[in-house]
């Protein structure tokens, strides 16, 4: 029983993980309807930020987050103004999504030549004391009552914002009609990069989280996370934040599961098994809706 709460424990810690970075493909995607397969890899650029933050610069680790949100934030806003936006009304949507992976690589190559391809270990940014349950028999971390919270938080304010805010009313108009929000005096290019930004920034946060509990750092580090992000995000049905926040712990939990009592080995496949079951089930994902298209 112990080892079934302990698995429990990892699988919420990771889903939330995956909870976080999927919010940034949820809304990208709810709102302007691209998949951004260049945002697991800012994951790695925010983690390799606040390391070099703390290591290089000296900065402390309040700072350091802060730097790594803000840089990122930035990289966002130039990712969609400079990627994307050309091709926002491109004849096919094929030309967005391999811009996306084109950036994905520049961003790793970047790093490799700057950080080069050895693993860096991650310092110890988040310090909270473990909790200890059951007479000793369970310990709870600090990284992941803080991960867990953090998901809880991000996802609630997330929601409060897009429908008690003017940006956030202004996203669900861009994501329902963009021609619609534009007549109405909506700032779509505004409204699109504001969505980026809180992508990005996210992306930080999600890094920080995963090297915190998973502390080696490389140029790749963000790309599977980020792919099962993805998955997770589609799992709970893509454009639904509460979707996000679900699937990217139903994921996490599965992944730690299928590690313990299945393998290792397969682990991530089983993740991908359960998303096609899944979509074969309700295409939609889990808080999808089926939206009819007029012709």
């Amino acid at each position: 029983m112990m080892s079934f709460l302990s698995y429990l424990k990892d699988g919420i810690s990771l889903g939330s993980i995956y909870a976080i970075i999927a919010l940034g493909y949820t809304m990208v995607y709810g709102i302007a309807k691209m998949l951004n397969f260049a945002h697991g890899d800012v994951i790695m650029v925010g983690a390799f930020i606040i390391l070099s933050s703390i290591t290089k610069a000296g900065l402390s680790p309040a700072l350091a987050i802060l730097a790594g949100v803000v840089l990122c934030t930035l990289m966002g806003i130039t990712i969609e103004a400079v990627a994307y936006r050309p091709l926002r009304k491109a004849a096919s949507p094929l030309a967005v999504l391999i811009t996306a992976i084109g950036v994905s690589y520049l961003l790793q190559n970047l790093a490799l030549l700057i950080f080069g391809a050895d693993a860096k270990s991650f310092v110890t940014v988040i310090d909270v004391p473990a909790l200890v349950l059951f007479d000793g028999k369970m310990t709870i971390k600090g990284i992941t009552i803080i991960t867990i919270i953090a998901c809880i938080v991000i996802m609630s304010v997330l929601t409060w914002f897009v429908k008690n805010t003017k940006p956030g009313r202004a996203m669900q108009a861009v994501a329902a009609d963009k021609d619609a929000a534009q007549l109405m005096g909506v700032n779509v290019n505004a409204t699109i990069s504001l969505t980026f930004a809180i992508g990005s920034g996210l992306a930080a946060i999600a890094g920080l989280l995963l090297c915190s509990a998973y502390p080696s750092l490389t140029p790749y580090t963000g790309s599977m996370p980020g792919i099962k992000a993805f998955v997770a995000a589609v799992f709970g049905g893509i454009g639904s934040i509460p979707g996000a926040m679900v699937g990217g712990i139903l994921l996490g939990v599965i992944e730690i599961f299928g590690r313990a009592y299945i393998s290792s080995q397969i682990a991530d496949a089983i993740c991908f098994a359960v998303l096609i079951i899944v979509l074969l089930v309700k295409p939609t994902g889990l808080f999808g809706k089926n939206i009819q298209e007029k012709v």
